[in-house]
């Protein structure tokens, strides 16, 4: 997904810098956005690491200026299976990437945003962050607390003109798909029917994403900050209607 993002902004006019722990997937990405005419520079960095994160962003500022925009795409998948089955170790693992790495990413940019009073923040949700996830605990509670990070982000930095939202990006071919086929009976009948689909279609066509995630990384969704909007959404509406402020969070309308 961060690449195929990564593609998509390039195409669109961004200078874009990539961020991996796989240098080979770096060099790939980087001169297909080259050989399409774009621009990019490539930083092998774990966003576990916020120091590898900060030298990134410095290097953005000293190349291209800042970053305006962040996507935060990098996450783990983790255990499938029953919860009891999990171990502790591997639910670190998720919520040290998942969680922790999003919040190392933004801390990285959002500095140099609050300075320019101006930036987006787009951190990419998942399957379990709105609803349960049978036999994928770690990676639905990791996704449920990204949005709600996203949610309280956006309302301290709103006097600042930055916008903080979180993209569902809807199923979507990626090594995730592989890993629940290769799990079986264990990812459950839906998740194993879901994820043999996506890769028979490959998902969600990559132009839909990019009308979104382009929408939220402009000035057009200013108005727009702390909410989780999914592909799959009416949300081109957005741009000029009123939103609830209860619409499209995690929080829940009881109705007595």
């Amino acid at each position: 997904m961060g690449k195929r993002l990564a593609l998509g902004f390039a195409q669109a006019g961004a200078r874009v810098g990539l961020v991996s722990r796989t240098q080979a997937e770096l060099d790939a990405t980087k001169l297909e956005i080259e050989h399409a005419g774009g621009a990019a520079l490539r930083f092998r960095a774990d966003v576990r690491d916020v120091e590898q994160l900060n030298a990134a962003v410095d290097r953005m500022r000293v190349v291209f200026g800042g970053v305006q925009v962040l996507i935060a795409a990098a996450a783990v998948q983790g255990p499938i299976g029953p919860f009891l089955e999990g171990k502790p170790k591997q639910w670190w693992e998720v919520m040290e990437t998942n969680v922790l790495g999003v919040m190392h990413a933004c801390r990285a940019v959002l500095p140099h945003m609050i300075e320019r009073r101006s930036g987006k923040i787009i951190v990419l949700s998942g399957p379990g962050a709105s609803e349960a996830r049978p036999n994928f605990a770690p990676y639905a509670a990791s996704k449920a607390a990204v949005v709600r990070l996203v949610e309280t982000l956006a309302e301290e930095v709103r006097d600042h003109n930055v916008q903080v939202n979180a993209m569902g990006p809807g199923g979507t071919y990626t090594n995730m798909t592989d890993e629940i086929i290769q799990a079986g009976s264990k990812a459950g009948a839906e998740d194993l029917e879901e994820a043999e689909q996506v890769r028979l279609t490959g998902g969600m066509p990559p132009e839909k994403q990019m009308q979104l995630a382009l929408f939220l990384a402009t000035e057009r969704s200013n108005h727009i900050s702390g909410k989780l909007i999914q592909v799959t959404d009416d949300w081109k509406r957005l741009e000029h209607d009123n939103i609830n402020p209860a619409a499209y969070t995690l929080r829940r309308v009881l109705k007595v």
